[in-house]
């Protein structure tokens, strides 16, 4: 009996296991075995890969949860891995006619790696990515989200609203940081729901460079005008992506030495960006001596994990069944792709590629959007040249936290 073989990699994203279920239902009902790979890409290149014949039970059973059944792994194989331990037999024992791979940039890279690996050595193996991350950083067309954004959006903002009814409450600040390695989708999507009036991601910095100075400024401009406006609460969204963008010597300041994970981004999961962003808006604000309590909250992991809103259970299983329909065409190297009216196409990874490096570019925030502008102008609240005579009473230089002049953008 012909099968496929599934695995997951990189971070959880609620709907992996939609995808995995949705997959293993659809090739069920058309005669395939269906095998889930554990622990990422690793289990292509050992000997002992851990494996898990998936059935319709067990497929119904996971369908929506949240997590992943299948082990994630960030595991990236070497030139060597490929030339040397990859494991044809797992394909050829089993006859596997197709991988699934499900997971965001560094996955869809490795998936594209294997998919020419494949092409160049003549198995006859098909290869099918599904693309995942809560980031929404992948380079779908239309605006599409990655499966696992929207939920992770859903969730991010029960928490945000209620820290934000907590500053209202208490009378506070907080600063929150929200995941985002490259890109601010998550950040802002959040921070635009629960209506903060500060919102920090890294593709705002598009005419100058990040620095921690500068991020700091734009959350005092924040609690300036908002003093001026007679409101002593509030709260700030950081994306952590921010600190991917700050030099070394940024880095060091901030007082943080990082890991780093396999494919050299560094490990922000191990550290609290929202305490750091924190500590560093307080010690400006007592060099300023403005009297504001600010607390720090993250969100990431608890957001990773949670069971799949309604939209990605539908989205992902759309995905799962169009991951049939693309290869039953005959299709292969490619991440499947649904489009907002439901239609199934496949989208090449060769054609979405860095032609220099062979990795997935990130999708940015469009600051030029009106989504984005709308948002800036008439949600956050920031000190502009008509404040600056109020501003003086909090600081003798409004100027240096004017939010237009910190990102050297023109109104």
């Amino acid at each position: 009996m012909d099968a496929i073989a599934i695995l997951t990699g990189g971070g959880p994203a609620p709907g992996m296991n939609t995808v995995v279920g949705s997959v293993a239902k659809t090739f069920l009902k058309h005669g395939y075995r269906v095998l889930g790979l554990h622990c990422g890409y690793s289990a292509l290149f050992t000997k002992t890969p851990r494996i898990t014949e998936i059935d319709f039970l067990l497929a119904d059973d996971i369908f929506n949860r949240g997590g992943s059944f299948l082990t994630m792994s960030r595991f990236k194989p070497s030139d060597k891995n490929f030339e040397e331990d990859f494991n044809l037999e797992l394909f050829t024992k089993n006859n596997i006619k197709l991988l699934v791979t499900v997971g965001g940039d560094d996955t869809a890279s490795t998936a594209n790696r294997i998919a020419k690996f494949l092409a160049a050595k003549h198995y006859p193996i098909a290869n099918i990515h599904v693309p995942k991350t809560i980031d929404n950083d992948l380079p779908l067309p239309a605006g599409s989200p990655t499966f696992g954004y929207q939920s992770a959006k859903d969730m991010g903002s029960i928490i945000g609203r209620t820290v934000y009814t907590d500053a209202r409450t208490s009378g506070n600040w907080f600063v929150v940081a929200a995941m985002g390695r490259s890109a601010g989708h998550l950040a802002f999507g959040i921070g635009t729901a629960c209506h903060y009036p500060m919102i920090v991601i890294p593709e705002m910095f598009n005419k100058t460079e990040i620095t921690v100075e500068k991020i700091v400024n734009l959350v005092v401009s924040s609690i300036i005008k908002r003093k001026i406006m007679g409101i002593d609460y509030g709260a700030a969204m950081i994306s952590e992506g921010v600190f991917h963008s700050l030099s070394d010597e940024e880095i060091k300041k901030s007082g943080i030495h990082f890991s780093y994970d396999d494919h050299g981004h560094p490990e922000l999961g191990k550290v609290s960006k929202a305490h750091i962003f924190n500590e560093m808006l307080e010690k400006k604000l007592s060099e300023l001596k403005i009297k504001v309590k600010s607390r720090p909250v993250e969100i990431g992991y608890e957001v990773r994990c949670q069971t799949p809103v309604a939209y990605d259970l539908v989205y992902c299983s759309l995905l799962g069944m169009g991951t049939y329909k693309l290869f039953s065409e005959g299709k292969t190297g490619c991440m499947v792709y649904a489009n907002p009216a439901g239609e199934i196409s496949p989208l090449y990874l060769k054609d979405l590629q860095d032609p220099e490096t062979g990795k997935i570019p990130p999708r940015l925030v469009d600051i030029n959007s009106d989504k984005f502008t709308m948002v800036i102008k008439n949600i956050l609240n920031y000190l502009t040249p008509a404040d600056y005579e109020a501003a003086k009473k909090y600081v003798a230089n409004p100027e240096a936290y004017d939010f237009y002049k910190i990102l050297e953008w023109d109104k």
